[in-house]
């Protein structure tokens, strides 16, 4: 099974990777991995109720077949379906492999290649890759984020995790208690509230949240040609959500205050911004919540939808009791309190049979791992689309190979310079302080001040890059044919 490239996961990573390949690379042979049994990954796997994009489709579709429709915060299913027939249409789906996972990666310096061991569903399967991208995500599918939520065992109700949501639960006219405040639990509240007798959110601290109107179009889209009214309608989110973080980092006081205006102005009487919707942290610290035409603060007005504000002191047979003395019922419990973050799928990679850490190593311009031949790491942004990262990186991966093969170069590998390495100062590879995301900085690659090993968070710079950067910095070049002899 040789392959000048294999691409791990059939995710909206993968298929961007894949088209880009197949269209700049059309002498490339590739193939996709993918462990489960369909495409989407995480649009797939996560079933919870109310599951969404927490970025607009615009800018989170793919730039070469763009979200078609008016909303731009769409739910999981109807992602997951234009995945599918993006795959489709353009012969993508023909080249994955479907339960395939990948459990070792060995790169071997005698022949160039990569050799993977991958399991097909219980036999071992053997593949061999020129270069390899991992477009597996940051999210562990098989484990959660563990909620240290003392007397959890006690409770005799069902305790959930989004992750693992049984697409069989039945919370009509039950109490539900939510622990988190993040994007998954803004996005529970009002979904559950629909059926359940009481929906609470528990929140030890809040977060922001931003109503976004869910219908977008213009005087430009009854005049212009659908294809450019869709390019210029994705280049309008690019640049508005990039100047909207800029504002927040440099005016955070004024963020703060038209935040708080917008959420005041929603919320019912009974339920005061303060504590419940003022963060102790500046907008885009963490991940700013959004919520489609307003419906969480609309479920606040029903009657069945709740946020409280506290810390647990434990948990009963019957319920949740906070340290404040108040004691919260509940039938059900829902731990959305993060996901558990994890590189490359899990996989283990070696060197010539030599373990590579993730961990001890520093990410070459976002893209590449130091000190691993011929692989990228599909990593998007924390502060825009995944996929705007995504792509820049796979057309980054395309301009390399082609330049390889141009000048008989059979691999690239990341180095980094010792005496840069003593200058150099630590940074943050994603650039949030969220618990779950902190909680997994022992497990993300490493990035710093300087050089090339800087981490990335504009999108306009790092396509700049992909297009035009330099690719003299940092890498170590093996000569030799990329192609092999027919």
């Amino acid at each position: 099974m040789d392959y000048d490239i294999i691409i791990v996961g059939a995710g909206i990573s993968g298929i961007n990777a894949a088209y880009r390949i197949q269209s700049q690379l059309p002498n490339h042979r590739y193939a996709i991995l993918e462990a489960r049994n369909a495409i989407g990954g995480t649009w797939d796997l996560f079933k919870y109720p109310g599951i969404r994009s927490d970025s607009d489709l615009f800018t989170f579709g793919f730039s070469w077949n763009p979200w078609n429709q008016d909303n731009p915060i769409a739910e999981g299913a109807s992602i997951s379906k234009y995945m599918r027939d993006t795959a489709a249409q353009y012969g993508i789906d023909k080249h994955i492999h479907f339960q395939h996972r990948l459990l070792a990666a060995d790169w071997s310096s005698a022949d160039n290649v990569w050799k993977l061991a991958v399991d097909h569903e219980g036999a071992p399967k053997s593949y061999t890759a020129r270069f390899v991208i991992f477009g597996t995500g940051y999210y562990n599918y098989h484990e959660p984020l563990t909620a240290d939520v003392p007397g959890l065992n006690q409770f005799q109700g069902q305790v959930i995790h989004p992750q693992f949501w049984p697409e069989d639960l039945d919370y009509t006219d039950k109490k539900v208690v939510i622990i988190g405040s993040g994007a998954t639990a803004v996005t529970l509240l009002p979904k559950m509230a629909e059926k359940a007798a009481k929906v609470t959110m528990l929140q030890r601290s809040p977060t922001y949240i931003l109503a976004l109107p869910n219908r977008q179009s213009s005087l430009l889209s009854w005049i212009l040609p659908n294809t450019i009214n869709r390019k210029l309608q994705r280049l309008r989110w690019i640049i508005t959500s990039r100047f909207f973080f800029l504002f927040c980092q440099t005016f955070p006081w004024m963020a703060r205050l038209l935040l708080k205006l917008s959420v005041v102005r929603q919320l019912p009487k009974n339920i005061p911004h303060d504590p419940h919707f003022k963060p102790r942290y500046n907008p885009w610290d963490q991940r700013l919540c959004v919520c489609p035409d307003g419906d969480f603060f609309r479920s606040l007005h029903t009657g069945h939808a709740d946020v409280k504000t506290d810390t647990i002191r434990q948990v009963t047979a019957t319920g949740i009791e906070l340290n404040s003395g108040d004691f919260l019922d509940a039938d059900i419990i829902v731990t959305a309190t993060g996901l558990k973050l994890q590189m490359a799928g899990g996989t283990s990679i070696t060197v010539d049979g030599e373990k590579q850490r993730v961990p001890d190593k520093y990410l070459w311009n976002g893209v590449m791992l130091q000190d691993l031949p011929n692989a990228s790491f599909v990593i998007g942004y924390t502060n825009a689309s995944w996929t705007l990262g995504a792509d820049a990186t796979a057309l980054f991966v395309c301009r390399l190979l082609k330049w390889m093969e141009r000048h008989h170069k059979v691999a690239a590998i990341p180095r980094l310079n010792p005496g840069l390495a003593r200058q150099m100062q630590p940074r943050r590879l994603l650039n949030l302080n969220s618990t779950y995301v902190t909680a997994a900085e022992k497990d993300l690659p490493k990035a710093a001040d300087r050089g090339p090993w800087q981490p990335r968070d504009n999108y306009l710079s790092d396509l700049m890059f992909a297009k035009y950067g330099r690719l003299d910095q940092g890498l170590e070049w093996i000569d030799g044919p990329w192609k092999k002899q027919q």
